[in-house]
């Protein structure tokens, strides 16, 4: 799995952090630091934190055996649009 935040989009807003705490962290003001390269564990969680996101600033990768690479962002829908 790949993570990469375009960090010109990120406003800070720290959702992510609050949606994957072991892959995204913010440090002082403003600072995104997070783990470009976390384990398939994180997934769900890497899903919803770019969910959650207000600028849609993260975007995720991941290889399955068999399909090849897909984008993690359209296994998961937009929170208006999932099942409670």
């Amino acid at each position: 799995m790949k993570i990469v935040v375009d960090l010109t989009r990120c406003q800070g807003y720290a959702q992510c952090a609050f949606a994957a705490p072991d892959v995204f962290a913010i440090q002082g003001d403003e600072a995104l630091l997070y783990d470009s390269d976390p384990d398939d564990a994180q997934r769900e969680k890497i899903a919803r934190a770019a969910a959650a996101c207000p600028v849609q600033a993260i975007s995720s990768t991941v290889r399955t055996p068999g399909t090849g690479i897909r984008s993690l962002e359209r296994t998961c829908p937009p929170p208006a649009l999932r099942r409670r």
